[in-house]
């Protein structure tokens, strides 16, 4: 009788897994004496390679030794289509200065140069949520001596914050 009360116990708790949490963060700073604005993009190493490797159907090893030839491309591409920013109300494109991996992280460098002020700074980050309904991109931002903040998730992929 003891057994089956056990086994009664344990096998719905067995049944809950560790829910695994999807964040990554975006710093952007505009930097007032290069007139540039300077972003820091952190993800989780894993869960991109994953989501470009579905999206380009190919099969990517996000690490320095095993990393495929021309990642970068890939890199940017992906970049390019699920991260825009408009400044002013003027959507801006980025130079991809480079990434690195960290650990369990891997971290991408971008800037925008040519920036006199901002007025307002929009948003669009939807990375890695076609394959990761749960993920959530937290936008922090750093201009004319304010910060503000956006969670960005599937519902709401894109934020304005004015200055």
């Amino acid at each position: 009788m003891k057994k089956i009360f056990l086994s009664l116990l344990i096998i719905p708790l067995l049944s809950f897994s560790i829910h695994k949490y999807y964040i990554a963060l975006t710093e952007i700073e505009y930097k007032e004496d290069s007139n540039s604005v300077q972003m820091i993009m952190s993800v989780n190493i894993d869960d991109f390679e994953h989501s470009i490797n579905k999206e380009y159907n190919i099969d990517a090893k996000l690490t320095y030794d095993d990393e495929i030839k021309n990642s970068n491309i890939y890199f940017k591409k992906y970049l390019n289509t699920h991260f825009n920013i408009s400044i002013n109300n003027i959507l801006k494109e980025y130079k991809y200065i480079g990434k690195k991996y960290d650990g369990n992280i891997l971290y991408f460098y971008l800037e925008i140069e040519n920036i006199s002020y901002i007025k307002n700074i929009e948003v669009k980050n939807d990375m890695l949520i076609k394959y990761f309904p749960e993920q959530q991109n937290l936008i922090k931002v750093k201009a004319n001596d304010k910060r503000q903040t956006l969670f960005l998730t599937q519902k709401k992929p894109k934020g304005l914050l004015k200055f």
